[in-house]
């Protein structure tokens, strides 16, 4: 098939580019402000790291230049062996990557660090969007969401061997990219339910009302009001919603009188409601055949087996360091010299920047380096620092209009190939910023992951732009003539 190349620079998506190039100018004058020393030899210098992005950033010229020239589908043609051969390479790094900072994820060739994982991120949106254009695809299939899961779970789990828990955490951002696709919305209000549910556990753990642990009893008292919720939704048999309220109340009641005569653990009494009520939803999937009610049950009763496991995972699989992380954001634990370090300091420099900011290259706390990994993945406190409470907005603007932007992009698609991918590069980007702006900010754990084109790391870059860059060249396919 014959394509005019000439006709990709003009389809091409320049407002898109421009929102790139401001970025990586901004972050590149972020990561001079983050690394400036006193007795610097200059930005310029090969040997620093402004001067060494400023190579990756030259590179990626290189990079951005075959992928516009690219034929429109090439892509799609090769996405199944561009995500088969980053999978060999993350297997490969296992075993080959040295052990730095405790984890095995960087391919060191001379002087070169290059981290595979960075670029698993391209690679399973371009499988997971060759996979679902398809004729007549069915997200909603067990065989295809399997599959779809497989696609995404596999790099994932090769990213988890590698210790790199937080960059392995990113690629739960598709879930959003397939919802847009019809997954059901049960997964998202799993996930939503289980954070909530796991924060309540672990904040309110040591609190006891009588011999009531608090935190179990929110928790199962928003299981079943949660499940009450969705049966009240269904609006398909009253009956049964009457049947649970009779349960709960005469349930509550029992509860209530008994404990006036001896201690009574109301979390065990919800408990058994949920249990009842479960099993009551099953009976009506049968004899109704209405299948919703027995999605409904399996979300009360894994929302049971997740309450009961909160403890287990965080106590046996969390290290040591992960578990402090988190009950620091959450307040249980206060380690201002430990794994609270970063962020009190982040939070500090950030604050003392004002409206104004301090001017660039004036920030103390970034000057000192008070703020360890200031210019990679705490980059964003430099901007607050030097730039103020206006300048975080302005990178706050761009990072929004470059998300809108994709999702219009990925919509305007006239194949499900260029949609999904579309979607998949909108839910990552959309990932980093929130996941960044918590850690910064002291909101969520610290899990290390960079904010897009503005962190310090070749790798980063690299894995960023090319994913854009495929979006826009797909984009740009629209429009080409054959």
């Amino acid at each position: 098939m014959y394509i005019r190349k000439s006709n990709t620079w003009n389809s091409v998506d320049w407002m898109t580019i421009g929102l790139f190039f401001l970025m990586v100018v901004a972050g590149w004058f972020c990561i001079c402000g983050a690394s400036y020393e006193i007795n610097s030899t200059g930005f310029f210098d090969p040997k620093g790291r402004p001067g060494l992005q400023l190579i990756w950033i030259g590179s990626t010229f290189f990079l951005i230049f075959i992928i516009l020239m690219l034929d429109k589908e090439f892509f799609e043609t090769f996405a199944y062996f561009i995500y088969g051969f980053i999978l060999l390479v993350l297997i490969a790094t296992l075993f080959l990557a040295p052990n730095i900072r405790g984890s095995h994820s960087w391919l060191v060739i001379g002087s070169l660090h290059i981290q595979p994982a960075e670029f698993a991120k391209f690679a399973i949106s371009l499988a997971m969007a060759k996979f679902m254009n398809t004729y007549n695809f069915n997200l909603l299939t067990a065989k295809n969401f399997t599959i779809v899961c497989l696609i995404i779970l596999t790099p994932m789990a090769c990213i988890v061997l590698q210790k790199e828990t937080g960059t392995a955490l990113v690629f739960l951002a598709f879930a959003l990219a397939l919802y847009r696709e019809g997954m059901s919305g049960f997964i998202l209000l799993s996930g939503v339910c289980a954070t909530v549910f796991f924060v309540i556990v672990m904040k309110y753990e040591e609190t006891m009302l009588g011999i009531t642990p608090v935190g179990e009893l929110i928790v199962s008292v928003l299981i079943l009001l949660i499940t009450f919720i969705l049966v009240l939704f269904l609006r398909k048999d009253r009956i049964a919603l009457w049947i649970m309220v009779y349960l709960l109340v005469i349930s509550l009641f029992s509860g209530f009188i008994a404990s006036l005569y001896m201690p009574v653990n109301f979390v065990w009494i919800i408990i058994g409601d949920i249990v009842l009520i479960s099993l009551l939803l099953i009976f009506l999937t049968i004899k109704n055949l209405v299948v919703h009610y027995a999605l409904i049950a399996s979300f009360a009763l894994l929302s049971l087996m997740f309450l009961f496991s909160v403890n287990y995972f965080f106590n046996d699989v969390l290290e040591y360091h992960q578990q402090m992380r988190i009950k620091v954001v959450l307040g249980i634990e206060d380690d201002p010299i430990g794994a609270g370090y970063n962020v009190n300091q982040s939070k500090i420099a950030i604050g003392s920047g004002g409206f104004l900011g301090k001017g660039f290259l004036n920030g103390t706390q970034t000057k000192l380096k008070y703020v360890p990994e200031q210019d990679t993945d705490f980059i964003f406190c430099t901007v607050g620092e030097e730039f103020g409470f206006w300048g975080s907005m302005l990178v706050l603007g761009l990072f929004t209009t470059l998300i809108i932007r994709l999702i219009y992009l990925a919509e305007r698609q006239n194949t499900v190939f260029g949609r999904v991918y579309g979607y998949c590069v909108a839910s990552i980007f959309f990932f980093h910023l929130m996941v960044n702006l918590g850690m910064v900010l002291g909101l969520t754990p610290v899990i290390g992951i960079p904010l897009p084109f503005f962190s310090y790391g070749g790798s980063s870059l690299w894995g960023f732009t090319i994913l854009l860059f495929i979006l826009l060249r797909i984009d740009a396919g629209r429009k080409e003539s054959l």
